[in-house]
């Protein structure tokens, strides 16, 4: 029962983590990331180790080399002097060293050969993990940008479902706007010819006599003659007609 229950928990543990894990991607990146630069430090660490193991093989080579030189000059030495006994333990020990540098030359070739496969093989894996990262930056970014033009597509599709949901209430307001403007102009029609322009008109020449008196009186009281208006010729009297007598003609 416990186990089921353990298990129980760790599934939902498991979705939980899950769900955060797929709503902050740039945090568990940037977790892997930090994660490759201590695999890094951890593997640069070993190799150095081993960059010290083939310094130090290098170091015996070159120190049983130079022996070996010294040894094999000793033993040309003591044999030209006819000294044998110690020819030969120059001999021994000369044979003892070449073997002993022959061996310990090939171990620093194959650390050296290791070092290097070692070196090549971080030098891929990080380039590897970088261009992958890299690959899941360009990826949660396009994510973003997808998700981005999903939201903005489902908000016009929504405001597009909206307005035409409302087509019945727009077609009653532009009814009732309709309704309105003929009314108002209606009234304006009434009021306009309910007006009575001959009363205007006749206001209007009033107006204009009583100013051209106003301004008869100001130009007499001033003494200044105004000018008056050219006035129509009148028609031509129609011409006398002869008058008659009642009598007869008077002779001269």
């Amino acid at each position: 029962m416990f186990k089921r229950l353990g298990n129980l928990f760790k599934g939902f543990f498991g979705l939980f983590i899950g769900g955060l894990e797929r709503k902050n991607p740039e945090a568990l990146l940037d977790v892997e990331k930090e994660n490759l630069r201590d695999q890094i430090a951890k593997y640069n660490k070993g190799l150095a180790g081993h960059a010290a193991l083939c310094e130090r093989l290098i170091s015996q080579t070159r120190s049983l080399e130079a022996e070996e030189k010294d040894l094999h000059a000793k033993v040309l030495a003591h044999l030209r002097a006819g000294n044998k006994e110690l020819a030969g333990q120059y001999a021994l020990r000369h044979q003892q060293a070449k073997k002993e540098h022959e061996t310990i030359r090939q171990q620093m070739e194959e650390a050296e050969k290791t070092y290097k496969e070692l070196l090549n093989a971080r030098d891929v894996s990080v380039k590897a993990a970088r261009d992958k990262i890299e690959s899941l930056k360009r990826g949660i970014n396009e994510a973003k940008i997808a998700q981005a033009t999903a939201e903005l597509n489902e908000m016009a599709s929504g405001m597009i479902n909206e307005i035409g949901s409302a087509g019945d209430t727009l077609n009653r307001l532009e009814h009732i706007v309709r309704e309105d403007k003929e009314q108002a102009s209606g009234r304006a029609r009434v009021a306009r010819d309910s007006i009575d322009l001959s009363a205007i008109s006749a206001k209007a020449g009033e107006q204009s006599a009583l100013e051209d008196l106003a301004l008869a009186d100001f130009a007499a009281a001033a003494g200044i003659a105004l000018e008056k208006p050219a006035a129509t010729e009148p028609l031509a009297p129609p011409a006398a007609e002869p008058t008659k007598s009642m009598g007869p003609l008077q002779s001269e």
